[in-house]
């Protein structure tokens, strides 16, 4: 089974991407997913997110207001450090069961779906590191326009993330999205010939 890294900054395409790899057959594994689902009403995280950054946290359905809680963490290191560390330990977790699950059905090749690979420094727990690149104005630009999120705040989770240098220094395949929705596509098309061959 090959274990792939996939990463990417913000509005850098690496959900397309992961789509495209699943439909194809690759099993994904998607942390972000995965840090929603820990975060869910009635779990121990959510009751940790609310203990540690308050009631503020909470949209009126009791669930997480994640652009609330954004705001707070992307502007502060040392508080999205504090988040940091009760989502990912739990993300790690739920992870490592679903990629074992994975290995018992015999995939050939799984995808694992992590924004933060980079910063994390966890290239190293995967046999392939794959970068989804596009200029960061062109990330900001995507962003904006289907997120509706401020140009300054997409530029301020940028700053908090890797650098595009330090990522793709970290890759051993890039896949390039400065161009249009079909390159992508075809883009993400001979990653997956690359990846069966490594598999």
């Amino acid at each position: 089974m090959l274990r792939v890294g996939l990463t990417g900054g913000i509005g850098s395409g690496k959900s397309a991407v992961s789509a495209e790899l699943a439909r194809r057959g690759a099993v994904v594994v998607d942390a972000d997913a995965i840090a929603r689902e820990v975060v869910e009403p009635g779990t121990e995280g959510l009751a940790e997110v609310v203990a540690e950054f308050g009631e503020g946290v909470l949209a009126p359905d009791g669930g997480l207001d994640r652009a609330r809680l954004g705001e707070i963490v992307f502007s502060d290191g040392e508080r999205r450090a504090r988040l940091n560390a009760i989502v990912h330990p739990r993300v790690a977790e739920r992870s490592a069961e679903l990629m074992e699950r994975a290995r018992e059905s015999g995939a050939a090749v799984v995808v694992y779906d992590v924004p933060l690979l980079v910063e994390n420094g966890l290239g190293g727990l995967y046999d392939v590191v794959v970068v989804v690149d596009a200029p960061d104005d062109v990330r900001v630009e995507r962003v904006a326009a289907d997120r509706g999120m401020a140009r300054e705040q997409v530029w301020a989770r940028i700053r908090a993330q890797a650098g595009r240098e330090e990522r793709l220094a970290a890759a051993d395949l890039v896949v390039d999205n400065s161009g249009t929705r079909e390159q992508l596509a075809a883009g993400a098309g001979e990653l997956w010939e690359a990846l069966l061959a490594r598999a």
